[in-house]
């Protein structure tokens, strides 16, 4: 992949956190700590399961009410690298409740769209506090998925801040 393939295929968000790495790192990978933030505006997150270790799974639940009622939609993935406090790599897919990975035309999503993407979580130590980089290559910089990344961060901000308390 190039470096252009990356960016216009990817988001790529950075964020600074006034806290300690190891707490940004707990939010990522403690299952009450990513219900608490994960998702956009309105999505709560009633199920997550994580094995964090390589070759682990992860499923996850997000839970949105729409127009037409409650609406569920489940990501399940694998980890594929662990540097605790440092990077983390996981795939995701849309999938079922069990985990199986759905087809993206059978999700109504666009032609093209891949059945799984990776999302890349990156944490520094930077004068006491965290900055954090997160790649999701597979979603496009412009998409709602973008702006859902976005809305889940300055959920993630507010419960960092609850946490320091």
């Amino acid at each position: 992949m190039t470096e252009n393939d990356a960016t216009d295929n990817a988001v790529v968000i950075e964020r600074s956190f006034d806290a300690p790495a190891d707490l940004i790192w707990r939010m990522w990978t403690e299952p009450e700590h990513l219900k608490a933030w994960y998702g956009p505006d309105g999505a709560t997150v009633p199920v997550a399961k994580m094995d964090v270790r390589v070759g682990g799974a992860r499923l996850v639940c997000m839970e949105m009410e729409t127009p037409n009622g409650q609406m569920q939609m489940w990501f399940t993935g694998e980890y594929r690298e662990i540097v605790r406090n440092k990077r983390l790599v996981y795939t995701e897919s849309m999938s079922d409740e069990e985990g199986n990975v759905l087809s993206p035309s059978d999700m109504g999503l666009p032609e093209g769209h891949p059945a799984a993407t990776e999302v890349i979580v990156e944490l520094e130590d930077v004068a006491g506090r965290t900055k954090m980089v997160m790649t999701h290559i597979g979603i496009p910089g412009d998409s709602a998925g973008a702006a859902g990344w976005g809305m889940a961060f300055d959920k993630l901000a507010a419960y960092v801040e609850e946490q320091l308390a």
